[in-house]
């Protein structure tokens, strides 16, 4: 579903995903060429009706949070990148994603190789 939002909308709520939760106005600051604040209040209202944002008033000042889980956000996130970027191809994602990588901690490496094992044994 994120994948389908329009460009501003999915801005709006990859800001919030980063952030946690956010004003209308924080939201603003952080966005490229950023609209009116009139419009980033109106965006956040479209997700909010499409289930994907809600708010709660501190003062009176509507602060916005993401209502999906992170790791849903994330799996769609690297689902699209990975179809977008890399053909379709998890294996040349995590290669570059690896060379971006000046030095690995021993516990990311043991969860990768973890990861190729399994990927490995699901294969067979």
């Amino acid at each position: 579903m994120i994948s389908n939002l329009p460009r501003r909308e999915r801005e709006i709520f990859e800001i919030l995903c980063s952030a946690g939760e956010a004003s209308a106005a924080d939201i603003r600051k952080e966005m490229a060429d950023a609209p009116s604040h009139s419009a980033v209040r109106t965006m956040l209202a479209r997700l909010e009706a499409k289930g994907l944002v809600a708010h709660h008033a501190v003062d009176q000042t509507y602060i916005y949070k993401s209502v999906l889980r992170p790791a849903k956000v994330r799996e769609s996130a690297l689902h699209n990148l990975v179809k977008t970027f890399f053909d379709g191809s998890a294996a040349s994602a995590a290669t570059a994603l690896l060379g971006l990588t000046q030095k690995l901690k021993p516990e990311e490496l043991v969860a990768l190789q973890a990861a190729i094992d399994d990927a490995k044994e699901r294969r067979s």
